[in-house]
């Protein structure tokens, strides 16, 4: 049995199935080139100043930032009508955009493109503009001039000397890129994630001062998460709560080989407010021969979270989501046990970024961190995995919220 996996901000790259050159609706991503630190901009404002705003985080932008704003805003639509430049942001050293693919991308001496040679336009735009402000075109120029005569003389002798060229560009030698390798790209899915990608993009500027000013916080902390799991109480809580075909030795190998593990037990990484686990923390995990029970379930968990515990959950189970997301709704903190690792360059949605920052909301995980496809999908096995450390992180059962005869019957 296989259950979906929730929803979780992705930065999926290009897609194999994706005909790049037909309409559509794109998330892109630039970065700057690593040796260039921030060439765009930096972030300003005051994070209690509300957007829309002159206080308001945003980004300052320096005058390369400005040319390739306006390139951005002017150059790819005056190229190609069929594409519109929608939601953006510059940020010091990258840069987000939706960009919309009206009909076919067709160039305009009647060749169909892609999106990849598009946005190579783009870059290779900016870089003139870059090379021309910095002065670096008119030493080209020079360089050029020198090529070409040392090539007429050694073609004379027979002799064949390549002139050099990035990516396939005349004239650009061996001057440096404003851009890192490469784009990023994701393929909006629905109008609901489309949505999300607009949110994001809006949201960087704060985003980028509220990790700035919580630095310990806003990004992944390794290990030092006490959970006391051993890999062998483990796989006896998931022999005995998952059936045979779930729970098989293979299953078992696959989860070891993605867990975090040191001193013989589960470690985990986090992110957001490590203190609230030296609160009163108790496990939220809902059971289906318990669904009868979810409203009782839910007003001890509201309960115990007003008088000041923590709820601790993997928020899987349709119950769990909506226990977790009601006390989120009345202020309570809360720690949520995410189903993959936090990379090095974690980018949270901006609402978790905020309750991270306000200290209400840590997020736990056991696992390493690997590349997951939107459309993989959790084991129960991972699933129950989960539940078990959000108990053994509370040092409590999740049937804490029944009385103890109910306990004792289970």
């Amino acid at each position: 049995m296989l259950i979906k996996k929730p929803t979780i901000h992705s930065m999926n790259r290009r897609s194999y199935h994706c005909d790049y050159s037909r309409p559509g609706i794109y998330h892109i991503t630039l970065k700057a080139a690593e040796a260039l630190r921030h060439p765009f901009g930096k972030v300003v404002g005051d994070i209690n100043m509300p957007d829309g705003t002159p206080e308001a985080p945003h980004v300052e932008l320096t005058p390369i930032g400005q040319m390739v704003e306006q390139e951005l805003l002017h150059s790819i639509t005056a190229h190609y009508p069929m594409m519109e430049v929608q939601d953006y942001v510059i940020m010091p050293e990258h840069m987000h955009f939706i960009i919309k693919v009206h009909q076919s991308i067709i160039s305009k001496n009647g060749h169909t493109m892609d999106l990849g040679k598009v946005i190579a336009g783009y870059k290779y735009g900016c870089n003139r503009q870059w090379w021309a402000m910095t002065g670096r075109m008119k030493d080209q120029r020079t360089e050029e001039n020198q090529r070409t005569e040392e090539n007429q003389r050694t073609e004379a002798t027979g002799t064949c000397v390549a002139s050099c060229s990035a990516a396939g560009n005349p004239g650009t030698g061996s001057l440096p890129s404003l851009f890192a390798e490469g784009f990023t790209d994701v393929i909006p899915l629905s109008k609901e994630e489309l949505e999300q990608k607009r949110e994001y993009i809006h949201a960087n500027p704060r985003s980028r001062l509220l990790r700035s000013s919580n630095k310990e916080w806003l990004q992944p902390q390794r290990g030092g998460i006490d959970t006391a799991l051993t890999l062998p109480a483990l796989r006896g809580y998931l022999q005995r709560e998952c059936a045979p075909s779930q729970c098989s030795m293979e299953a078992l190998d696959v989860i070891k080989s993605h867990l975090m593990v040191a001193d013989g037990k589960v470690a985990c990484d986090s992110y957001g407010n490590r203190e609230l686990l030296s609160r009163h923390c108790l496990p939220v995990v809902c059971h289906r021969k318990y669904a009868r029970r979810l409203e009782e379930q839910k007003q001890h968990c509201l309960k115990a979270a007003e008088q000041g515990a923590v709820l601790v959950s993997a928020r899987i189970a349709k119950g769990e989501q909506e226990i977790i997301d009601e006390a989120v709704d009345h202020g309570f903190p809360v720690v949520m046990i995410s189903d993959n690792g936090f990379p090095e360059i974690y980018h949270p949605s901006a609402e978790r970024i905020e309750r991270c920052a306000s200290g209400q909301l840590l997020c736990v995980s056991p696992w390493k961190y690997r590349y997951r496809p939107k459309d993989e999908s959790i084991t129960v096995a991972e699933c129950k995995t989960m539940n078990c450390i959000a108990q053994a992180l509370c040092r409590t059962r999740d049937s804490w919220w029944m009385d103890n005869s109910q306990r004792q019957n289970r």
